[in-house]
């Protein structure tokens, strides 16, 4: 039973103790009554004051601006009346039922109860009175109730967001005084008319520059600087006639306009006068600012990277920004050297045109900035050219450096024989007619392959495109477009020649490493030291790159299994390991303890020396991709050996008795075995009297070594035989392990590419258009090779998400594995390690890289519901 007298001693002494919060609590309740109550009212309230303020009313009529207003005033009587009706002024009793239900338990209310049983029972008194002390005070931590003031299921349409948003713009873009102007448009006009005309202004800047707007009514009368291209607006309010404008700054001639009419506006294009004449008139002196033309300069010289980037530095700068630009690349023929391939005149090219980088963030004022593009493939790589950078800024205007002299950096080639593959393609890009010398000059530079050719894939590769080459002068089919195919051609064989294989690269990085010892020995400079740093970081790169790749090679060619025992006991070393060993090395520098450093950049030599680059292991016996793999090889071999012997029988009929001759080293497929001898492909030997006495297939009427039945080659076997590799391509096509994605996508195209250029040989074989079928047996090949890439890169994404998937990171002999950051997972129980995660300068990397693969592996729903949670949470952390 409850008793509601407030004077009882414990709620009594409570009830002054939390007097404070429950006034708060009170007011608060008012304020969200009221807001619930009346929000409509000062919504609309905000809205009106908005548009008064913006002004929007001087652009209506006033039957218009009448018929608003009488809206807004039913509107806002009706929603004055709505919220008289349901506001509620709020009692105590009110403050006091909301305070005590934010409570636990409701202590002020058991405070107002008394006691109906055992009130004669000492015991049950004494625990009454306990119970009403706890009530007290738990009562007394009371706190003022919050209130809540949100109105959004009344106001489903944000409709009181958006007059705020309206009064924050024109409290922006608005001003107070344009409130007054409404009551011009009252009936007669009285007080407006009684205080007689008046006018306002603004002077809007070109929105480029990023000035304010001035407002005239706040500039008293005198000099005004303002920008070229400004527009003037002025506003003449009262009387018609009674303020005039006059200005001198348009530049307007001929018959001016009507000065009166209540709304002007013009652009400044000079120096002038502009007044308001009449009462409470005001005159300012224009003084207009011009607009400066963009200033750019190059500031260092053309450099190129390893890989043939070209980087200019570059600085621009405006006096309101630089919007963009370019730089315009011509040839300068005046300074070439007009000797060999290049006495021809050349062939007419348009100047490359790059578009100029500008900061994405910041200002544009003034900035540094460097132009990077990769010339390398571009037939004016490395010669003398001419730039014109160009900068423009927002009104059009250009600045510009005209005709500065420079080499088109590019991809350098030190290795002699890439370095003459390459001079022989910019010559053939030089000009068409060049094609007969290029291919002579590639004829005598591999005359002698003997250690020439690191590889006999590079050297069958360049004897393809010198009979192509061939072919096509001979026949005066060389067209601008097959000049572009070969170019491609040589420039891929350029770079397997200067990259070399893994000797090559490993006696890169030793000359690195000693260059680098010498240099700490002698007490070089800091920036010389620097740079052999980078250049053994490079060449590190470089040797891994190569080691992986054979390790790859070797996997292939001697069996996984024997592959994985030479794994374990090999010295196993990953890129971070090196990485870090360098760092350390180059800190060790910076700190000048070279003694440390010296024995730290020897042991680094003896560990490189001693380690082998492991890839993961999969079962036993090879894989359906590496068997593919491995058919497509076989297949690319003997289509070079058919097109080796279709060319000899093409040079057959033009000279008979050519191809009677040895080429040393020079060993090739016939077809469907392997044959030696072969004669070099363009019939060029030595000899008496010009004959070759040579041995092999070539000879007429000779039989090819090696091939299953040591029949002949004529012209409708090779058609045959032409037909039975078309026919194993097809078969090798239709086992190919499914392999989706883009990479397996692109293979399958390719093989059909070669498929066709097979049917395509084959055809020309039985017409004997021996010089059309090497054509379709060079597409054939170029499209293998596309495959096989294709196909490789395919088979290692797969890899790797299986890799993934499985949550391990597998190549690491003796059962180590590396979590997903690289760190040695631990062995014999042992979880983790002590290793620092963040070492070296490739962690931001690193992080990218873990997050991308985050949010790809998030994308897949294929994968259980677990992990994709898992890696939402890792998303919404990070």
């Amino acid at each position: 039973m409850a008793d509601t007298t407030p004077d009882r001693t414990p709620l009594a002494s409570t009830l002054k103790r939390i007097a404070l919060p429950l006034a708060l609590t009170r007011i608060g309740l008012l304020a969200e009554r009221l807001a619930r109550a009346f929000w409509p009212l000062w919504s609309l309230l905000i809205a009106v004051l908005a548009v008064l303020m913006l002004g929007l009313h001087d652009m209506a009529t006033v039957e218009t601006v009448w018929v608003a207003a009488v809206v807004a005033v039913l509107a806002g009587l009706w929603f004055l009346v709505r919220g008289v009706m349901t506001f509620r002024w709020p009692s105590r009793e009110d403050a006091f039922q909301r305070l005590d239900t934010s409570l636990v338990g409701r202590p002020l209310t058991a405070l107002r109860d008394a006691q109906v049983m055992g009130g004669n029972d000492s015991a049950s008194v004494a625990m009454w009175r306990a119970h009403q002390s706890r009530m007290a005070a738990r009562a007394a931590t009371a706190k003022a109730v919050e209130p809540d003031l949100r109105v959004s299921s009344f106001d489903p349409f944000g409709m009181r967001y958006v007059a705020l948003t309206a009064l924050c713009i024109a409290l922006l873009f608005g001003s107070f005084w344009r409130v007054g102007t409404v009551a011009g448009m009252a009936p007669g006009g009285g007080s407006a008319m009684a205080a007689g005309p008046s006018w306002e202004g603004w002077v809007e800047p070109p929105a480029y520059t990023g000035l304010p707007v001035i407002y005239l009514n706040d500039i008293e009368a005198g000099p005004l600087k303002v920008a070229q291209g400004s527009r003037v607006t002025l506003r003449l309010y009262g009387e018609v006639g009674a303020l005039s404008v006059t200005e001198g700054v348009s530049g307007r001639i001929g018959e001016l306009p009507d000065p009166a009419p209540p709304s002007q506006d013009f652009a400044v294009a000079q120096d002038g006068p502009v007044s308001v004449e009449g009462p409470n008139g005001r005159a300012w002196d224009i003084a207009v600012l011009p607009d400066a033309a963009p200033e750019v300069e190059i500031i260092g010289p053309a450099e190129a990277s390893y890989e043939g980037q070209m980087t200019l530095p570059f600085r621009a700068s405006d006096d309101y920004g630089v919007e963009g630009g370019e730089a315009v690349i011509t040839l300068d023929l005046d300074r070439i050297d007009r000797r060999y391939g290049l006495a021809l005149d050349p062939e007419p090219r348009e100047a490359l045109t790059i578009p100029m980088p500008v900061p994405i963030s910041g200002s544009r004022a003034e900035f540094e900035e460097a132009l990077i593009e990769d010339f390398s493939k571009h037939p004016w790589a490395n010669m003398p050219v001419r730039i014109d950078l160009v900068a423009q800024d927002a009104a059009g205007q250009e600045g510009m450096v005209e005709g500065f002299e420079i080499d088109l950096a590019a991809r350098r080639f030190f290795d002699p024989l890439a370095s003459a593959v390459i001079e022989m393609r910019r010559d053939l890009l030089w000009n068409l007619d060049n094609g007969k010398r290029v291919a002579q000059v590639l004829k005598a530079v591999s005359w002698r392959p003997e250690g020439l050719f690191r590889s006999e894939t590079a050297y069958l590769r360049l004897r393809t495109i010198m009979r192509r080459l061939d072919t096509m002068t001979t026949h005066a089919s060389f067209t601008p477009e097959t000049r572009d195919e070969i170019a491609e051609a040589l420039w891929e064989l350029a770079l397997e020649l200067e990259e070399g294989d893994i000797g090559d690269a490993m006696e890169r990085m030793r000359a690195a490493q000693e260059k680098l010892s010498e240099a700490m020995k002698n007490g070089a400079s800091d920036q010389e030291i620097a740079r052999l740093m980078q250049e053994l970081r490079d060449a590190t790169q470089d040797y891994l790159r190569q080691l992986s790749r054979q390790a790859q090679q070797d996997a292939e060619q001697n069996g996984q299994q024997q592959q994985q025992a030479q794994n374990q006991n090999g010295m196993q070393m990953n890129q971070d390991d090196l990485q870090r060993m360098m760092d350390r090395i180059q800190e060790l520098m910076e700190q000048g303890r070279m003694a440390e450093a010296q024995q730290a950049l020897e042991e680094l030599q003896q560990l490189m020396e001693n380690m082998r680059v492991t890839q993961g292991q999969g079962g036993e016996g090879q894989s359906p991709g590496d068997q593919a793999m491995e058919g497509l090889s076989e297949t690319l071999r003997n289509q070079q050996g058919l097109s080796d012997q279709a060319f000899r029988d093409l040079q057959e009929q033009y000279n008979p008795g050519a191809n009677q001759g040895q080429s040393q080293g020079n060993q090739g497929q016939s077809g469907n075995g392997m044959g030696q001898g072969q004669q070099h492909g363009e019939g060029q030997g030595q000899g008496q009297n010009g004959q070759q006495q040579g041995q092999g297939n070539d000879q007429p009427g000779g039989q090819a070594q090696g091939g299953s039945n040591g029949e002949d080659f004529a012209k409708g076997d090779l058609a045959q035989r032409q037909q039975q590799l078309r026919q194993e391509l097809e078969r090798q096509r239709g086992n190919l392990p499914n392999i989706g994605g883009e990479a397996g996508d692109r293979a399958g195209e390719a093989l059909n590419r070669a498929e066709d250029a097979m049917r395509g040989a084959e055809d020309a074989l039985r017409n004997d258009d021996l010089a059309g079928a090497i054509d379709r047996q060079a597409e054939a090949m170029d499209a293998l090779r596309e495959g096989m890439r294709n196909l490789g890169e395919a088979l290692a994404e797969q890899q790797r998400e299986m890799r993934g998937g499985q949550g391990e990171a597998q190549g690491n002999a003796g059962g180590q594995r590396n979590d997903p950051l690289g760190r040695n997972a631990g062995t014999n129980g042992q979880l983790g390690n002590e290793e620092n995660m963040l070492q070296g300068e490739d962690v931001y990397r690193r992080a990218r890289d873990l997050l991308d693969e985050i949010r790809r592996r998030s994308g897949q729903g294929d994968r259980p519901d677990v992990e994709l949670d898992y890696l939402k949470r890792l998303l919404e952390r990070f």
